[in-house]
């Protein structure tokens, strides 16, 4: 694990699903301008943990976008598939303690079951023994009441038993689902505050447990409005969104500026990187998002 002490650390962690599109540079802006102001380190990684989902050449594209937007990331580059011993080792010792089981049901068996704003609540079929075939890993969860008040968001609560079930963590095809990756590589990083998009809130107190139960401590979390599209879709490659247009990295960074409240002066358009930095650096706060949740991507010029 990396130790920073009380030194701010923020990153950003893309996946390498496509290029970079406006609502992914929206979580970049919000967490690179989070560390400026609280004078920390912003690391970056690369989630490259779902081969099916990737898109060969993505993560150079996301490279090469952020350099020309001006991002500086501290450290050295991390990509999670290099982390996936360490991953899978963790996986197998909460089975060892009894704190995770293996699971064959698959989503044609889950079809049925009721749904809550998690997806599937998961009855516990497997908790007492499975059958055989491949078999997923999930962790189990109560009844306790967990908390935790996000930045932005506000005060939030969730019952993990009833409002989503023992959830996994290795998935039937080997691969480590997201949860306990992205859990495991913040604390190994220090991540002291993470920063994303506000379609991940449902899924923070699943990653609060998996830290207590890790005996791992937890970050601050702040999540912010997501872009959407005409449809009310989230930006995304599923969604069709393209990726960014660097020629003009100032306008575009003066974009995502507006679209996070921050009202950045006209000038700072036609700017150098460097400038529109300096100006955040002086002038960031979280403050004008309030409790948003959607940000309507096209009346930034972006869709």
């Amino acid at each position: 694990m990396t130790e920073y002490g009380a030194q701010y650390v923020g990153r950003f962690a893309p996946s390498p699903s496509g290029p970079l599109h406006f609502g992914s540079l929206l979580a970049a802006v919000a967490s690179y301008a989070q560390t400026l102001v609280n004078e920390g380190l912003w690391l970056l990684r690369i989630e490259d943990i779902d081969p099916p989902r990737e898109q060969a050449g993505s993560d150079k594209l996301i490279l090469d976008a952020l350099t020309h937007c001006g991002f500086e990331w501290d450290g050295p580059l991390l990509y999670q598939s290099t982390c996936t011993s360490r991953h899978l080792a963790l996986v197998e010792h909460l089975v060892e303690q009894g704190l995770a089981y293996p699971c064959t049901c698959s989503r044609r068996d889950l079809a049925e079951v009721p749904r809550g704003t998690l997806g599937a609540i998961y009855p516990g079929t497997c908790r007492n023994g499975c059958g055989t075939g491949d078999v997923a890993i999930r962790l189990l969860t109560d009844d306790t009441l967990l908390e935790f008040t996000d930045v932005l968001q506000g005060r939030q609560s969730q019952r993990l038993q009833i409002e989503s079930g023992d959830f996994v963590i290795r998935r039937r095809d080997g691969l480590v689902a997201y949860h306990l990756a992205v859990v495991v590589d913040d604390s190994d990083q220090g991540i002291s505050e993470i920063v994303r998009g506000f379609d991940l809130l449902d899924s923070t107190l699943r990653h609060i447990h998996l830290q207590r139960v890790l005996g791992f401590s937890t970050p601050n979390y702040l999540h912010i409005p997501i872009a959407i599209n005409n449809e009310g879709q989230k930006l995304s490659k599923l969604t069709g969104a393209t990726g960014i247009d660097t020629n003009r990295p100032a306008r575009l960074l003066f974009s995502a500026l507006e679209a996070l409240g921050q009202h950045p002066p006209n000038e700072l358009a036609e700017a150098s990187t460097t400038e529109v930095w300096q100006w955040v650096r002086q002038n960031w706060t979280v403050a004008p998002l309030g409790s948003l949740t959607e940000l309507p991507a096209g009346q930034f010029g972006f869709d």
